[in-house]
């Protein structure tokens, strides 16, 4: 996963190393990881990722998880 281009939120604290980064692969594929361990990640769809990206602006996977 080292040829990902990662980038951080424009929200992250700058200087912090516990922040979500996200690169897209050749094929499309989205990739999530902590910056404070990258050697782990997640990989998905842009359709899932999509989806994911409306249920955090619009709360709703902060009402799911309270």
């Amino acid at each position: 996963m080292s040829q990902l281009n990662w980038q951080k939120s424009s929200f992250s604290e700058p200087g912090s190393d516990t922040c979500v980064e996200v690169a897209t692969g050749p094929t499309g594929i989205a990739h999530l990881r902590e910056s404070d361990d990258p050697g782990r990640a997640l990989a998905t769809t842009p359709a899932a990722f999509r989806a994911l990206l409306r249920a955090v602006k619009t709360g709703a996977v902060a009402r799911a998880a309270g």
